[in-house]
């Protein structure tokens, strides 16, 4: 079993940033590929961006790519979304994901809770 834990999300206004967290526990996350996913209301969810702990291998929605990194803290478990130019599109609940690397849910068998990204206009 794998936990995972968001937290960072909250209100911004258009062109701020906002870094969220996610940590991970269990025996095996770090065999697995960790990925952001987003979720807008009355739409599906949606692929942000993912990576593997063994090779760090990124990969990026075109829709953040240039304004959204990927990251990690081994020692801390925690992997992190450091958003910056956010827009009111970006606008969602964030979900950190555990599993093997892709942009599809299906890819992931493991979710956190999600954390509520607001940006104003």
């Amino acid at each position: 079993q794998v936990q995972l834990v968001e937290s960072g999300g909250g209100l911004v206004q258009a062109g701020g940033s906002l870094r969220l967290s996610c940590v991970a526990s269990g025996r095996t996350f770090i065999r697995y590929a960790m990925g952001w996913f987003r979720q807008a209301p009355g739409k599906e969810r949606e692929f942000v961006a993912t990576f593997t702990w063994s090779a760090g291998t990124t990969y990026y929605a075109d829709s953040v790519k240039g304004r959204f990194t990927i990251s990690r803290d081994n020692a801390k478990n925690t992997v992190y979304l450091q958003m910056n130019s956010l827009k009111p599109e970006d606008t969602a609940v964030y979900y950190c994901a555990a599993g093997v690397i892709g942009t599809m849910t299906r890819d992931y068998d493991y979710w956190g809770q999600g954390t509520q990204v607001t940006v104003s206009s």
